[in-house]
């Protein structure tokens, strides 16, 4: 096992001699037989602990029995404590990613900060072949189906070539000491059911069942890889760059095929899956304005586009700007306003001529009604334009820019203490307040991007 383990080390690349690995130990089997083999290498290691307090006792236990490891072995040992349970009902997520997502925050955070290669983790063949059929029974793409790959980052498995059986009869043989996790004998979550229920029938039915997914496994790698390279080159084309965000014109994606598959996968990496491509190929004759929401990002159908862009927050306070606040007129003040907008108060003095630009408005500092507000534009949003008589509906202004609803609601309204509005940031000031010749001081505004 251990020849095994070093070839695999070096076909990979995974480690390199001289070079400080960061080990990630629970106590079990797999991760006591990790540090025996790393050490038994002669490479530098330390080693991580995560403490989740999922188990009354016994993650005390654990953590004491890592301790004792680390010290065993001489190197340094950096533990972590987690209310996961607290964690995951805030979020919204289970128990299972909860503790996953905190795991691999706190590894990385000690790595980089700690300066160590990589990380090591204890993942072998067995985790590999659960992966793929927890992806298979979620639904997937082929990337899902080649099991766990052997580096992901700075994360690299120096033992996937290695079944459960195998680490089992290493620990008995050079008589290693470990804890067991119960948990892991109860069928809570779908990988132990996988593990306890799906693959000994599996077995049963072929005995070679091992080896033929570690090589159906290494098969799917290959043809993952063939898929991506074709994938990428057709993102490459489609997938354009428009602002914070990204465009996909609708008339090529139609000369795809499977255009669904395409689909899919173009904008997967924003969070979207399966169901939502089949979702927006079904509107695609029609209806634009539809809006599609991933947890990151939205995807809207506007005018032959697919525009996909970051979520905007929807629960952003109204920011207040109060004019006897101010110190010093002449500073610009940043503090507290969204990021892009800036304003400030000069003397008319310190003014030769005004020569405004689109993303500029002044206003007589002095004519205003404070405090000032800044929010997001609201259906039914009227100002009086300046330069035009009477008013007009703030969403008219949009159409005629040819706004799509996701930059529609990035656009900030500045407004004063009745909700005037006085500038639709960006776009158009209103006429409230202009300048004049008997204007004292001039409030400037202006906004580097929407």
């Amino acid at each position: 096992m251990y020849e095994r383990f070093i070839d695999h080390i070096e076909k990979e690349h995974l480690l390199a001699p001289g070079q400080t690995v960061l080990l990630a130990v629970s106590g079990g089997r797999d991760s006591v037989t990790l540090c025996h083999l790393v050490a038994k290498a002669g490479y530098r290691f330390a080693i991580a602990h995560c403490n989740f307090h999922l188990r009354p006792c016994d993650c005390d236990r654990d953590e004491a029995f890592v301790r004792r490891l680390a010290d065993c072995y001489g190197v340094a040992m950096h533990v972590a404590e987690f209310d996961t349970v607290s964690y995951a009902t805030s979020h919204g997520i289970s128990i299972e990613e909860a503790a996953r997502n905190q795991r691999y925050g706190f590894f990385e955070e000690v790595r980089a900060k700690e300066g160590y290669a990589c990380i090591a983790t204890a993942h072998h063949r067995d985790d590999s072949i659960e992966t793929f059929f927890i992806n298979l029974l979620r639904g997937t793409g082929i990337a899902g189906l080649k099991g766990i790959p052997p580096r992901n980052g700075h994360v690299v498995r120096p033992m996937l070539p290695f079944g459960r059986d195998e680490i089992d009869r290493y620990v008995e043989e050079h008589n290693l000491e470990y804890v067991d996790d119960y948990t892991n004998a109860q069928p809570l979550y779908m990988r132990n059911r996988i593990r306890l229920q799906l693959l000994p029938l599996l077995r049963q039915l072929q005995p070679s069942f091992d080896s033929i997914m570690q090589d159906n496994l290494s098969h799917f790698s290959d043809a993952s890889r063939v898929y991506s390279a074709a994938v990428e080159s057709v993102r490459s084309q489609l997938v354009v760059a428009r602002g914070d965000g990204f465009s996909i014109d609708i008339e090529q994606l139609r000369t795809l095929e499977p255009i669904a598959t395409y689909l899919f996968e173009l904008i997967r990496p924003f969070g979207f899956g399966a169901a939502t491509a089949e979702q927006i190929l079904s509107c695609l004759d029609g209806q634009s304005g539809k809006v599609f929401n991933s947890s990151t990002h939205s995807i809207v159908l506007d005018r032959g586009q697919l525009l996909i862009t970051p979520r905007v927050s929807k629960e952003v306070a109204e920011y207040d700007i109060d004019i006897l606040k101010i110190a010093d007129s002449a500073n610009e003040s940043h503090e507290g306003l969204p990021d892009g907008i800036a304003w400030r108060i000069d003397d008319v003095d310190a003014v030769d001529t005004i020569r405004l630009e689109r993303n500029e408005a002044w206003f007589d500092a002095d004519r205003l009604r404070f405090p000032l507000k800044l929010r997001h534009w609201r259906s039914g949003d009227r100002f009086a334009p300046f330069g035009m008589q009477g008013s007009r509906l703030v969403s008219d202004l949009f159409s005629d820019q040819k706004l799509s609803l996701i930059e529609k609601d990035r656009v900030w309204i500045l407004c004063d203490s009745a909700d005037e509005i006085l500038w639709v940031a960006g776009l158009r000031a209103s006429r409230i307040a202009p300048v004049t010749k008997d204007t004292r001081r001039i409030m400037k505004w202006k906004i580097t991007k929407l």
